[in-house]
């Protein structure tokens, strides 16, 4: 699959843009997890055209990331336009990403984000401006399926933002009116890829949380790519896991084309073996220990990013959701301690004294 002229792998996996979350520590740790494209917390048009500080710093990108997309936001057509050429002479992203989809009051409510879906004429008008004031750069956009349920309007608008000029489109497979409530549905997502007037790739995102939902999401939907958000919290080993559940897939496609009959009994007995096989591979390669310092990692860069307290903090939403300590017995304490701690020595020291035999209860 190819964005313009960036190559990816087969079956690719991408970081979403989460605000307060993509920082660029946290962009090169789901990397270096095997994320294959990377995008930057949402950045004010309005903000960067006026030099706020707290935006410019999210313009930092490294080679170590790339490709990195970055991703802008706004209302107003001529500081989109002047916002994403500030943003390509200043960080040179590989792709440069327009933000349709955030649902949440503050963006929305002012007629940004998803706010726009409400205005489709203005919502074009913008994407061909993006488009037309970064001709070296590729433009793509992430939306929703609609405002409402009685407007899920992705269909017909894929191909009106195709016209505008974009290299891909992303969908969440919410309306703006669900928030993050509720599943996400595909449905309309596999519909967008099968007009067969869609020439550019669609990426699916939504509720992707484990190996398995990101397989069926390629096979039944046959999206382009899959996008990975709020499962990444305290878990950015994800993007392993989720790898290793599409190298098998990819065995299967082989075994489908070497054979007349995919759905002979043997072809789907060694398929699933080897599937399994794998995974418990994976999990087991993948300890607790192992998983442990991966957080104390993160909290490691986020402190060097910023400070001890600001690191600290940077990380807490990612401990407190962590799935590796969901189970625990009487964790509940201990929890408490660990989100309260003020120092990188008190904080490691807490999630040191947790016995390692209960990570595997």
């Amino acid at each position: 699959m190819n964005i313009a002229n960036i190559s990816f792998p087969e079956y690719p996996v991408f970081l979403a843009p989460m605000e307060d979350v993509t920082d660029i520590g946290f962009r090169l740790l789901c990397k270096q997890m095997g994320a294959d494209l990377v995008y930057s917390e949402f950045v004010s048009s309005d903000a960067l055209i006026r030099g706020v500080n707290r935006s410019l710093e999210k313009l930092e990108v490294c080679d170590d990331e790339r490709p990195v997309a970055i991703q802008i936001y706004g209302r107003f057509v001529e500081a989109m336009r002047d916002a994403a050429q500030i943003v390509v002479e200043q960080a040179h992203p590989d792709i440069l990403d327009i933000n349709f989809g955030c649902p949440v009051k503050r963006v929305a409510g002012k007629g940004a984000g998803a706010g726009m879906l409400q205005n489709i004429p203005l919502m074009l008008e913008m994407t061909r401006a993006v488009v037309d004031a970064v001709p070296g750069t590729p433009v793509t956009v992430k939306t929703r399926l609609g405002w409402d349920q009685e407007h899920r309007i992705i269909v017909d608008l894929a191909e009106q933002l195709q016209d505008c000029g974009i290299q891909a489109l992303t969908i969440h497979g919410r309306t703006r009116s669900q928030m993050y409530t509720g599943e996400a549905d595909w449905t309309l997502i596999g519909e967008v890829k099968r007009n067969p007037r869609m020439r550019i790739p669609i990426i699916g995102n939504g509720d992707i949380t484990t190996p398995e939902r990101a397989r069926e999401c390629f096979e039944r939907y046959g999206v382009d790519a899959i996008m990975v958000g709020r499962a990444t919290f305290g878990r950015p080993w994800i993007f392993r896991e989720i790898k290793e559940g599409l190298r098998v897939k990819s065995e299967e496609l082989r075994v489908k084309n070497k054979s007349n009959n995919f759905f002979d009994e043997g072809n789907i007995h060694e398929i699933n073996r080897n599937y399994n096989s794998s995974l418990l591979t994976l999990h087991s390669s993948l300890s607790p220990e192992w998983k442990l310092s991966v957080l104390k990692q993160q909290v490691l860069t986020s402190v060097e990013r910023l400070d001890e307290r600001r690191g600290i903090l940077h990380s807490r939403r990612h401990l407190a959701a962590s799935p590796l300590f969901k189970g625990i017995p009487n964790f509940r304490e201990t929890r408490i301690r660990m989100l309260r701690a003020e120092t990188v020595e008190e904080l490691f020291g807490i999630m040191d004294s947790i016995n390692i035999e209960d990570f595997r209860a």
